[in-house]
């Protein structure tokens, strides 16, 4: 049996969660995900999401976050992630031109409020896009330079396999380069004929809302698929992280343009993943 749990960012059935939060998590549950990652919570109490969990034997394990609000509203920000009981918050993302004018201050405010988070027992994670392998800050790439420059105890990663390999690196080299520190991964599935072929992702506000993506990936047939039905190889990249300090594995799926609903891709993804031995 796997020391893994199999859990789901809700942002890949954010279609089905604002039409009926309960009946979306309990169907989530029936799929057989051990844990939920949030990202907005549609109009909903901490206490009512949680007890909606409860109910449905899913732990919250993480929520995605834009991480002004801590600075912000640093208290009601902070409680409602101690109601609702979770053990880490990722930063879901930055914008290139963020990291490419503000680095210093960036680095500053992460480390500002993974301080604040860590002395509530939550701990902070950045969850990648392809961007920061491009965006330089000296030597390196923003993101190997921010983990060099923030200790893993108030910032860890949270890598999104599929913008590692669509920036056209190793998943598995990723994994076995951070794994002695990160304990949350995304797993994600797509196709495309070109790799590192310009931003094809819809990025969150902090009300869960989606800002405009950049570019529709149909010049180069980019499309998400549910984990098993793409590029990615998905037996390596679990041998990879069965020998890391990685405990939980979160599918996500951005997208979905191949004729099913996003329940059904959540569904699929989890069935190929227990199909596997996980």
């Amino acid at each position: 049996m796997s020391k893994l749990k199999l859990g789901l960012q809700l942002f890949s059935i954010r279609d089905a969660m604002a039409e009926d939060m309960e009946g979306t998590l309990k169907a989530v549950s029936e799929m057989g995900y051990d844990c939920v990652e949030f990202a907005g919570y549609f109009g909903k109490t901490a206490e009512e999401v949680k007890a909606i969990c409860e109910k449905y034997n899913l732990t919250p394990i993480s929520v995605h976050q834009k991480y002004d609000v801590f600075i912000d509203n640093p208290e009601e920000s902070v409680n409602y992630l101690k109601t609702l009981g979770v053990k880490y918050c990722a930063v879901p993302w930055v914008s290139s031109e963020d990291w490419e004018k503000n680095y210093d201050k960036l680095i500053a405010d992460i480390k500002k409020v993974g301080k604040l988070l860590k002395d509530n027992g939550i701990q902070l994670l950045y969850h990648n896009h392809d961007f920061e392998f491009f965006v330089k800050h000296g030597d390196d790439c923003v993101l190997d330079s921010l983990y060099k420059e923030v200790p893993s105890d108030i910032l860890q990663p949270q890598l999104d396999l599929c913008w590692v390999h669509y920036a056209g690196r190793d998943p598995v080299e990723y994994v076995k380069k951070y794994g002695n520190v990160e304990e949350v991964v995304h797993i994600k599935d797509f196709v495309c004929k070109n790799l590192a072929d310009g931003p094809v992702y819809a990025l969150i506000d902090n009300k869960g809302n989606e800002t405009a993506t950049k570019r529709d990936g149909k010049s180069d047939g980019f499309e998400f698929r549910p984990v098993g039905q793409g590029r990615q190889d998905v037996k390596a990249i679990m041998k990879a992280v069965e020998d890391t300090k990685i405990q939980y594995v979160i599918v996500e799926q951005d997208g979905h343009t191949n004729g099913n609903t996003s329940l059904e891709d959540a569904k699929a993804s989890i069935d190929y993943l227990r199909s596997i031995g996980y």
